[in-house]
């Protein structure tokens, strides 16, 4: 464990970062103790059920109005408008994080008085100049730890980045968010070593979910999943290389988009110590997380707008698009008329679906295929399959960590000791060579073959999009979750991925318990679980940002006429 487990000295930096997270929260801004027990202590730890926002006090009506009412677009157009004032939503949005952090622990880094000045900019700006300063003015945005912000630290989760300086300067993605007008307000925690699914680490401690306290809030980007679950951002930025935006999305029950590496920049960020970025590689993408689809391709074209290659020189520079029109989309007010023909990913045996994720699975196929959609039941395929996935994207990873995760310079959290994170146990499906030029070529061909199986399979059923899982299981106990093997199997293509939340667990319709087959993966037990958010993934090929986004949104809209509150 390196130094850390010989000193007390990274106890100290501990408790003064603490000290000063916490002195960054107004004191008005403070849930009384009474209050604050009593959330915390609330039944089957359910935090959403008893409106804890509007229970803390702190926000007037007018606040609870602005970050319960309005959806990131509406508050865009208001904001442009002048119809609400950037301080107005700011403050509102600073409030709600407050109360957020009190509850979950899901923010790190906290400037909501430099936040409040920006806006008074913004604000001044539109007065002036009778128009916003861009396609994101005045909008508050939280982002994941691992962006850097000038003035401020950027550990990822690691107690040796916190011995370094604060930032000199934004990450690429940051400055993006400021030039199109954007408000700064809060950074959002992750786990230790940004590979579990649990966002713990010793900093900044546990961020929990608000749906339930007891289960995971995913990772790595946990604090975003959590503070947008809680309605404290309109709009949140995650990064994902295995799954790191859908699974805290679909923990916390909100939408998240994983975009084709690179379509957003990803330079400046802090990384785990001992990982190497290998071109060719499985590359990270940064991405949105919000509550709608919608609000998702707004992001996504407002970012694109500012050409993301003039801040990144490895970022692609290809203009947003707005997809061709559909084929009867003038009939249809939203413009989302045409049928799809959407593939369903066969269930892997090696990783069955928990029963309330398969119910998911089914229905949404069931309600698409009334809808009128075509419905393709994918035969399973060796080829393709997901455990395949996961195996050669682990062998991709263990390159990038030269070999395998370095011994940590701090002690393990509960998650990564368990070895929860995704290191698969399971035979490589490329041995090891001895010339790691070699090794890498074998990898690029293993990769290369598992794509070909797939474009074969778009191919031969005139697939517009993939429908998958969200994971294998719904947000699980904590420290439970295991490998990500319904996610990673897309970064290692490439193909950006909705995430959408669909379906809940109910102990009444799926009561029995189901044993793993894997220490690596979480038992199904329906009374621990039973309320847990469920999502579905929309996949389409690389590049095809913007086509996912405009399936996903006529997906959402279809999915959810005549469905039962309780399975939405």
């Amino acid at each position: 464990m390196g130094d850390f487990a010989h000193d007390q000295d990274w106890r100290v930096l501990v408790a003064a970062k603490k000290e000063s997270q916490q002195s960054a929260i107004p004191p008005e801004w403070l849930i009384d103790s009474k209050v604050l027990h009593e959330l915390k202590q609330c039944p089957g730890g359910r935090l959403l059920e008893p409106s804890p926002a509007k229970k803390s006090t702190i926000l007037t009506d007018e606040e609870l109005e602005i970050t319960e009412r309005y959806s990131a677009t509406d508050l865009l157009e208001k904001l442009g408008k002048g119809e609400l004032t950037s301080v107005a939503v700011t403050r509102a949005f600073c409030k709600r994080a407050a109360v957020a952090q009190q509850l979950t622990s899901c923010l790190t880094e906290i400037f909501f008085e430099k936040a409040i000045e920006r806006a008074e900019e913004l604000d001044n700006y539109l007065k002036q100049n009778n128009k916003p300063m861009g396609p994101l003015h005045g909008l508050p945005i939280s982002c994941k730890d691992t962006f850097r912000v000038k003035g401020f630290h950027a550990t990822g989760g690691f107690l040796t980045n916190l011995k370094e300086p604060a930032a000199e300067s934004n990450s690429a993605l940051i400055d993006i968010l400021l030039d199109a007008g954007a408000v700064l307000y809060a950074k959002t925690n992750v786990p230790q070593t940004l590979m579990t699914a649990d966002s713990e680490n010793h900093i900044f401690g546990r961020t929990l979910n608000p749906h339930n306290l007891n289960l995971t809030a995913g990772g790595s980007s946990g604090g975003e999943g959590s503070l947008v679950a809680f309605r404290g951002c309109p709009l949140g930025i995650g990064t994902d290389i295995a799954g790191s935006i859908r699974i805290p999305a679909m923990c916390c029950g909100v939408y998240g988009f994983k975009p084709t590496a690179n379509r957003l920049p990803y330079a400046g960020q802090t990384n785990p110590p001992g990982l190497i970025r290998v071109p060719g590689s499985i590359e990270p993408s940064a991405g949105p997380l919000g509550h709608s689809v919608q609000d998702l391709r707004v992001a996504m074209a407002a970012m694109m707008q500012l050409r993301p290659w003039l801040y990144d020189a490895d970022a692609y520079d290809i203009p947003w698009r707005d997809p061709l029109p559909l084929e009867d989309a003038a009939a249809k007010p939203d413009g989302l008329g045409r049928k799809l023909t959407i593939g369903i990913l066969p269930e892997d045996p090696a990783y069955p679906l928990h029963p309330p994720v398969r119910r998911a699975v089914q229905t949404a196929a069931a309600k698409l295929e009334k809808a009128g959609h075509r419905i393709v039941w994918l035969p399973p395929d060796a080829d393709r399959e997901v455990g395949l996935g996961m195996r050669i994207a682990f062998q991709f990873f263990g390159v990038g960590w030269e070999g395998g995760v370095p011994q940590l310079a701090e002690p393990p959290v509960v998650s990564v000791a368990v070895g929860s994170h995704p290191f698969s146990k399971d035979p490589p499906p490329v041995p090891r060579d001895p010339s790691p030029i070699r090794f890498l070529g074998k990898l690029h061909a293993a990769r290369g073959a598992f794509a070909d199986a797939w474009r074969r399979a778009w191919k031969e059923n005139g697939l517009d999009v993939v429908l998958a899982p969200g994971a294998l299981s719904p947000a699980v106990p904590l420290d439970t979750y295991g490998l990500p093997t319904y996610t990673v199997m897309w970064n290692l293509l490439d193909f950006p991925v909705c995430l959408i939340p669909f379906g809940k667990v109910a102990k009444s319709l799926d009561p029995t318990p189901v044993k793993a087959l894997s220490a690596f993966v979480p038992d199904y037990d329906p009374e621990a679980l039973d309320g847990a958010p469920v999502g579905i993934q929309i996949v389409a090929p690389h590049l095809r940002d913007e086509e996912c986004l405009q399936a996903a949104q006529l997906i959402d809209r279809d999915i959810r006429s005549s469905v039962p509150e309780r399975e939405r």
